[in-house]
């Protein structure tokens, strides 16, 4: 049973939906949020309740970053080996949102910057409300563009140019940049609607099947692409054993919907 106390967790059938609510400061994260959010999803990969998740924030903003108060303040009195330790954890958030099973996508309003950025760039689907206004604002606080693993992530999604662009200056893309450089799936004035409606049709889906092409996603980044078909090869006859491909042929040769069961 998944329990929160620094965010809000909620189960609408098969999805499982975060809500960042600290709506006062625009959702910024806390040390307790950040490792409770990676527990979170290292307890996912195990869950099979759940199929897909959405993640957003309260009061019309996702999240506005490490709380300055709470984190960066504090911050700036540590030594290195707590640095380290940090830094690290806030890295094993994203392994953890990569390694989940589950399709995870996140629906964003109004502010989403600095570690929300990075939680939104670390989804599998990314929803844009109209005034989304997404910032790697690192270097305006004198850290490095290279946190939590924006500098290979990043470029994977909108290119190399484009997050050189928005990592060197920390500047705001603007939801229909957004969209257009394919950092958003889509722009909606439903952006939780759609995300919740898109999460549920994925949860009612092959879910071994979408584990699979997610695991896929994430595991062929680093190979060349002979040895990306052999590990496509043997992934998709790993699936063909499944009871939902057998399934979807019965239900296609008798004209009808196939009811997928995630096995």
């Amino acid at each position: 049973m998944i329990e929160a106390k620094s965010f809000l967790w909620k189960a609408e059938g098969k999805v499982g939906v975060i809500t960042l609510n600290r709506p006062e400061r625009k959702n910024p994260l806390t040390f307790e949020s950040y490792a409770e959010l990676r527990d979170l999803f290292i307890e996912l990969k195990s869950n099979k309740n759940i199929n897909a998740v959405v993640i957003n924030g309260a009061g019309g903003n996702f999240c506005s970053g490490g709380d300055v108060h709470e984190i960066i303040g504090p911050l700036t009195k540590m030594k290195m080996p707590e640095l380290l330790a940090f830094t690290r954890m806030t890295g094993d958030l994203v392994k953890a949102m990569r390694h989940c099973p589950q399709p995870v996508i996140a629906a964003v309003e109004g502010v989403c910057a600095g570690a929300g950025a990075i939680v939104a760039m670390a989804s599998d689907l990314r929803y844009g409300a109209p005034d989304a206004k997404v910032a790697f604002l690192f270097t305006r606080v004198g850290l490095a563009g290279c946190d939590m693993g924006a500098c290979t992530i990043l470029p994977r999604i909108i290119g190399q140019g484009r997050a050189s662009d928005l990592l060197y200056s920390g500047r705001s893309m603007s939801a229909d940049e957004g969209l257009a450089w394919g950092f958003f799936n889509k722009l909606s004035d439903k952006v939780l609607d759609l995300s919740i409606q898109t999460a549920k049709g994925l949860a009612a889906g092959p879910t071994f099947a979408h584990a699979m092409t997610k695991k896929m996603l994430h595991q062929e980044w680093n190979v060349g692409v002979d040895e990306a078909i052999e590990m496509e090869a043997q992934a998709q006859a790993i699936c063909m054993e499944t009871k939902d491909f057998h399934r979807a042929f019965e239900a296609f040769a008798a004209k009808k919907k196939p009811a997928f069961e995630g096995n």
